[in-house]
């Protein structure tokens, strides 16, 4: 590949691209970490116009979702932090009786994540640790993420993922826990050991445990607010973003029909259901 960067145009060009794939659920043949002068700042760069793009369109970004919270994979992807896209207001979807269902509009080739979700009732200051992570949140809640790759086989690089949403497709939130200061201390030794159990129409699929997002969701929240205001010191996260902390188990495979339940174990959250259609 050239060392010299995609061009202003271009990447306006990759992001109109990407947005049409998104839009009519067209798979994109050619990965963009295979053309050239694509980088993790072009990535960057082409994730911002798609929000510049959405936001025109009338779609508001609510919130930014994690990937890559898995210190083991910075190492074999030479990666320095976790990754982040944005979310949008028709993306998340709030539920109060813990029952959802959701339709994807063009589904290509969707997986399904168990997530915790901070709400932030300010910014994350950097540096800060899983305690400070907690003092700027307003409330948590156990959500479904539904990635969606528009690339074939599911084979992408992580500069890919940042410039296709963060393969984000939806979000839906479950019961919120108001994150009181009397009860921080408590979450930020839950957090860490705290397990969900994920279900497929009635049938046990995985066990995953808050040790798969960073060691703790506090933590990967504390790592994306540092990771933020490092590379855009001007757009750290801020008050009323709504943040999506990174899988608590593998991805699965998922379409229209199936029913997911997660169990939550070890945190006062309750179950969470939600029905493809």
């Amino acid at each position: 590949m050239s060392n010299q960067p995609m061009s202003h145009p271009e990447v306006e060009s990759l992001a109109q691209e990407l947005l049409s794939a998104y839009e009519t659920g067209q798979m994109v043949a050619v990965p963009p970490s295979d053309r050239t002068g694509f980088d993790l700042n072009t990535a960057y760069e082409v994730e911002g116009t798609l929000k510049r793009l959405r936001e025109t369109d009338g779609h508001r970004a609510v919130g930014r979702k994690v990937g890559y919270a898995n210190k083991a994979m910075w190492r074999v992807l030479k990666l320095e932090t976790l990754l982040w896209a944005h979310m949008y207001e028709d993306t998340v979807h709030h539920n109060d009786n813990n029952s959802a269902t959701l339709t994807i509009a063009h589904p290509r080739s969707l997986k399904i994540e168990p997530e915790i979700v901070f709400g932030l009732k300010e910014g994350v200051p950097e540096g800060t640790d899983a305690t400070g992570a907690l003092a700027s949140t307003d409330w948590l809640a156990v959500g479904f993420e539904i990635i969606d790759c528009p690339f074939p086989e599911f084979k992408f690089q992580p500069s890919d993922f940042v410039a296709s949403f963060g393969l984000h497709a939806a979000l839906v939130i479950g019961e919120r826990m108001q994150v009181r200061p009397e009860l921080i201390a408590k979450l930020a030794d839950e957090l860490p050991r705290f397990k969900v159990r994920m279900s497929k129409n009635g049938e046990f699929v995985e066990e995953g445990s808050g040790r798969n997002s960073l060691k703790s969701p506090a933590l990967c929240l504390a790592e994306l607010g540092a990771a933020i205001a490092r590379r855009f010191p001007g757009q750290p996260l801020s008050a009323g973003e709504i943040v999506s902390s990174g899988t608590l188990t593998a991805g699965h495979p998922t379409t229209a029909g199936d029913l997911w339940t997660v169990d939550v174990e070890g945190l006062a959250l309750p179950s969470l259901t939600l029905r493809l259609t």
